[in-house]
């Protein structure tokens, strides 16, 4: 499906909407952006859960509005703060709105959206979050009181977040919330994201922690595919 346009408390955002074959309805996952922006691999991870029947929608986050955006976008992942929260809902409610669209949604994000997806976890609305690569506060226990179901996915050679995976296991744990974490010895950052790097690049990433690892990748999908047919797919 092309590319959409729809209405946030900001302004007009696009976005891309992948449905799934038939008329549903479907549950709904919103596919929230690396820094990147929204990317051919972006739409791509919205396409393989439409494929296995969600009907998934990614906001563009920065839709054009220059680096302060950009900048304050990123800085709301952190922080829990900004206007990103209420577009994030925004998008919620334009798949709740839509006929072929069930009443439980989820939110899956990969490395700065990894961040948004936990943080709207305990934000009420969603019924799951798979957090891939995303920033865990220090504060974590205290600000995912009451979250919905967390999964979350790793790399052990992920240089920039060492120790994120067993500070989400640990806070999870302590507020009681239903979750599966895993960190991968073989994979660093963005190892489910396919980046547009070619092929003199490619190695550099993987050097650096960075990048595609297939196994990984295959196995984390698995697992979210399992976890939101469990949360999202119930009656």
């Amino acid at each position: 499906m092309p590319d959409l346009r729809y209405a946030t408390p900001s302004g007009e955002l696009g976005g891309y909407l992948a449905t799934p074959i038939g008329s549903g309805p479907h549950p709904g996952v919103i596919v929230i952006q690396d820094v990147l922006g929204l990317s051919d691999d972006i739409r791509g991870q919205a396409d393989r859960l439409a494929a296995a029947g969600y009907l998934a929608l990614a906001p563009d986050l920065y839709s054009g509005r220059g680096i302060r955006c950009v900048l304050a976008t990123m800085q709301a992942s952190r922080s829990g703060r900004g206007s990103a929260y209420e577009e994030i809902e925004a998008a919620r409610s334009m798949l709740l709105a839509r006929e072929d669209c069930t009443e439980r949604v989820g939110i899956i994000g990969f490395c700065m959206g990894g961040g948004f997806a936990l943080l709207c976890a305990p934000r009420g609305g969603f019924a799951a979050a798979s957090v891939n690569y995303g920033e865990v506060p220090a504060d974590a226990a205290q600000r995912l009181e009451g979250a919905c179901p967390v999964i979350g996915s790793f790399g052990a050679k992920d240089f920039g977040l060492r120790g994120r995976a067993a500070r989400l296991e640990q806070a999870l744990q302590a507020v009681d919330v239903a979750h599966d974490v895993k960190e991968y010895t073989q994979a660093g950052h963005s190892f489910l994201n396919r980046l547009n790097a070619g092929p003199l690049l490619t190695p550099l990433l993987h050097v650096a922690g960075l990048g595609y690892e297939h196994v990984a990748a295959e196995d984390a999908w698995r697992r979210i595919l399992e976890f939101f047919a469990e949360h999202l797919d119930a009656a």
